[in-house]
């Protein structure tokens, strides 16, 4: 079943562009449940404005959120991927946000060797308390991100330097011992 735009809200569709024609960043957040998502609700409840460009997921904990999970937010069609989780030390899973820190910072290696700019991935901290900085936090996101465009998918992957040595004649050429 092919799926048709719809008007939200009077002003934006389901594929990102706006009803006049402009195009506004979608935006992938995945929020741990105990403080960003929280935050975020905060966020609402207390009126702040912030752009309406995040489409939230929830997860148990930051330490949850696989790679892969950014990846597809990317191939789906996201213009960007925003994750985040409690503070160091504040996980309610005790280091499920030391797990995410170590995973998101190799990713965002990957995401530049796969040719996806790193400003169109955001990793932070925000806790429940904090929905003024949720808020501001969007703004800036959306802002970077409409400034880059929208996502024309996996850029030009930058070559990987992983040295291959075919001969022993090559090896003693460029000075390294073979096997």
């Amino acid at each position: 079943m092919a799926e048709t735009p719809e008007v939200l809200e009077g002003t934006e569709t389901m594929n990102g562009q706006a009803a006049e024609g402009t195009w506004e960043p979608k935006i992938l957040g995945i929020l741990c449940n105990w403080c960003s998502y929280a935050g975020a609700d905060l966020a609402g409840s207390a009126r702040l404005q912030h752009p309406p460009n995040v489409r939230i997921v929830r997860v148990p904990c930051s330490g949850r959120v696989d790679p892969q999970f950014v990846l597809k937010g990317f191939m789906r069609g996201f213009d960007g991927v925003l994750v985040s989780g409690c503070h160091p030390g504040d996980c309610h899973y005790a280091k499920g946000n030391y797990y995410a820190r170590r995973r998101l910072t190799l990713l965002t290696r990957f995401l530049e060797t796969m040719g996806i700019p790193r400003e169109r991935f955001q990793f932070q901290w925000v806790s429940a308390s904090e929905g003024a900085r949720w808020a501001e936090s969007v703004r800036e996101m959306t802002e970077r991100i409409r400034k880059l465009g929208p996502f024309q998918g996996v850029g030009r992957p930058v070559p990987l330097l992983i040295p291959v040595v075919a001969r022993q004649s090559e090896a003693q050429a460029v000075g390294v011992e073979a096997r």
